[in-house]
C-alpha cells in the first residue's frame, strides 16, 4: 500500500496566543494562506489570565479567554485555517521542512512560525491550580496592579523574583518574599534592592506549605524547612516567580537555543538558523514575556516569512 503524500502547506503556525494569532492575522492578509495547529493550550497561558488591563486598545480592560478569542475570529476572518492539533516531533534537515501532528499526521512545509510559548514553573499545590487566577498568578507585572496597598507573597530567588519583588514593592503595602534557602540566587545587586527595601521581608529557608481560601486567596500557610515551625500570613495575592520553561523541545535538535531552552532569533528579526524557520512569542522571548511584544514579535515573524518566500519567487 502506497504511503500518502503529506500535506503541503505554504506557511504553518506552530501555537496559539497573541504571537501565534498576530503572525496568523499578517500572514493570511499576505495570501500565505497560513495553517494554524493550536497546540495543548489553545490561546496560550493568557486563557488562564482573568483580566488584562495593559494590552493596547481596550481601556476597560478584558478577560484574558475573550481576548484570545477576538484574536482567533480575526486570524479566521481573513482565512487562517486553524485546526486542533499537537506538533509532536518535526525534521529541518531540508527542504520542505517536514512535521508531525499528533504522533500520526505527516505535514510538510515552505515556512514554519514557532508560536509556541512558555509555560510557568508551578509549586505544585493544588491550592495553587484551584486559585489560579483569584489571588495566584505567575506575572507580577501582568497582574500586580489589581493588589495596589495590598500584602502579596512572591516566591523565588533568582533574578526574576527580586526583580519582582521589588515591582511589587511599588504598588503594594507589604511584599513576602519565600525563600527556600539561607542564600538567594539573584545577582549581588538584586538582592541588595530587595534587601534594601523596608516593604518586603524575606523569610529564608521557608517553603510555602498551603494558599488558603476558598474562592479568592485569603492567606498563604508557610514552614520553616529548618524547624519545622508554620505561619501564616494574611495576603490576598501569591505570585510564583520560580521560572519558565520554553515549549522548544522538539525543535532544540535543529534550532539554536539558549541553555534554558529560549530558541535564538538573529537580533531584529525572527528569523532563526535555519532558513524558512522562524520564532515569536515567549518561545524565543526570556525578558518581556507580555502579550504586546509577543503579538508584536508575531507579526514580526510573518513579515519576514512573506519576504522569505518572496525572494524564493514562491510568493
Amino acid at each position: 500500500m502506497a504511503t500518502p503524500t503529506p500535506e503541503h502547506i505554504k506557511c504553518l503556525i506552530i501555537g496559539s496566543g497573541p504571537a501565534g494569532y498576530t503572525a496568523a492575522i499578517y500572514a493570511a492578509r499576505a495570501n500565505l494562506k497560513p495553517v494554524m495547529y493550536q497546540g495543548l493550550q489553545p490561546g496560550g497561558q493568557l486563557t488562564i489570565t482573568n483580566d488584562v488591563e495593559n494590552f493596547p486598545g481596550y481601556p476597560d480592560g478584558i478577560m484574558g479567554p475573550e481576548m484570545m478569542e477576538d484574536l482567533k475570529k480575526q486570524a479566521a476572518r481573513f482565512g487562517t485555517d486553524i485546526r486542533y492539533g499537537i506538533a509532536t516531533s518535526v525534521d529541518f534537515s531540508g527542504h520542505p521542512h517536514r512535521v508531525t501532528i499528533d504522533e500520526h499526521l505527516e505535514l510538510t512545509a515552505d515556512t514554519i512560525i514557532i508560536a509556541t510559548g512558555a509555560s510557568a514553573k508551578w509549586l505544585g499545590l493544588p491550592s495553587e491550580q484551584r486559585l489560579n487566577g483569584s489571588g495566584v498568578s505567575a506575572c507580577a507585572v501582568c497582574d500586580g496592579f489589581f493588589y495596589r496597598g495590598k500584602d502579596v507573597v512572591i516566591v523565588g530567588a533568582g533574578d526574576t523574583a527580586a526583580e519582582e519583588a521589588t515591582y511589587l514593592a511599588n504598588l503594594c503595602n507589604k511584599v513576602y518574599m519565600i525563600v527556600r534557602k539561607g542564600e538567594m540566587r539573584a545577582s549581588k545587586i538584586m538582592q541588595k534592592r530587595v534587601l534594601d527595601n523596608p516593604k518586603i521581608e524575606v523569610l529564608w529557608n521557608t517553603v510555602t506549605d498551603e494558599i488558603l481560601g476558598e474562592h479568592a486567596v485569603e492567606a498563604a500557610r508557610v514552614k520553616n524547612v529548618l524547624d519545622g515551625s508554620t505561619r501564616e500570613l494574611p495576603i490576598e495575592g501569591f505570585f510564583v516567580a520560580i521560572g519558565h520553561e520554553p515549549n522548544s523541545k522538539i525543535f532544540q535538535p535543529y534550532l539554536h537555543h539558549d541553555e534554558q531552552g529560549y530558541l535564538k532569533t538573529i537580533p531584529g528579526t525572527a528569523k532563526t538558523n535555519v532558513d524558512g524557520v522562524f520564532a515569536c512569542g515567549d518561545v524565543q522571548d526570556f525578558t518581556y514575556r507580555q502579550a504586546v511584544t509577543a503579538a508584536g514579535s508575531g507579526c514580526m515573524a510573518a513579515l519576514d516569512a512573506e519576504r522569505y518566500l518572496a525572494a524564493l519567487g514562491d510568493h
